[in-house]
């Protein structure tokens, strides 16, 4: 489902260039779920943005469903990603004029899916936010804005869902909720799963996990 090859990601600071990705490869097989775990500042977010084609390296190729995203430009790569490729940020990136459950909504509207307004109330009902429809972002807890940012990643059932820390911000209870949400969407859909988390009980129900030191893959 993903493939990268010598992926290398650089950015410029006072103190000269700074190798973020150095060299990385992989392949992610369909319907797999990968754990992208290690220290704080090993590049695991990058590399999932470049694995989703939210950014591009510096050299090598991404594919994505056997599309290089790495040979588009931003417009072909948003269209490849439409209705086929989920995303949960620790930034929740909610719309803050929509209500959670239009937040939602969009997402399957966006997508093509019929009945979006009931799609999305079984999602946020799903997550334990029955009770919070109508509420906008700024009415929200940090924890329930995160909740309605899961609900709208899983909602359109995508083909590939990449998370960053999905259940960072979250109490145990809701956390585990969510987990087996994901997983259930892995096995049900056999949707591919890309997950970065320091949360070694969610990286150990991963197929596989994957250790990043220094921007390289330390087997």
């Amino acid at each position: 489902m993903i493939r990268a090859r010598e992926l290398v990601k650089q950015v410029s600071s006072p103190e000269g260039t700074l190798t973020i990705i150095n060299h990385v490869s992989l392949e992610i097989a369909r319907g797999q779920s990968l754990a992208l775990v290690g220290a704080s500042g090993s590049g695991k977010t990058t590399l999932l943005g470049l694995l989703a084609g939210l950014d591009l390296p510096d050299s090598g190729q991404v594919w994505l469903d056997d599309r290089e995203l790495t040979a588009m430009n931003e417009d072909q790569r948003a269209a490849t990603r439409a209705g086929r490729v989920g995303f949960v940020f620790q930034s929740f990136h909610l719309l803050p004029n929509l209500t959670a459950l239009e937040n939602v909504m969009l997402a399957i509207g966006l997508a093509g899916q019929p009945e979006p307004k009931a799609r999305a109330r079984q999602w946020l009902t799903d997550v334990g936010l029955s009770h919070r429809l109508t509420h906008y972002p700024h009415q929200l807890s940090g924890g329930e804005q995160q909740r309605v940012a899961l609900a709208r990643a899983f909602a359109p059932e995508p083909g590939v869902l990449f998370a960053d820390e999905p259940t960072g911000n979250l109490d145990q209870a809701t956390g585990q909720r969510v987990a087996e949400l994901m997983f259930d969407l892995n096995r049900r859909l056999g949707t591919t799963l890309v997950l970065v988390t320091h949360d070694a009980t969610l990286a150990g129900h991963c197929d596989r996990q994957l250790m990043l030191d220094g921007g390289r893959i330390n087997a």
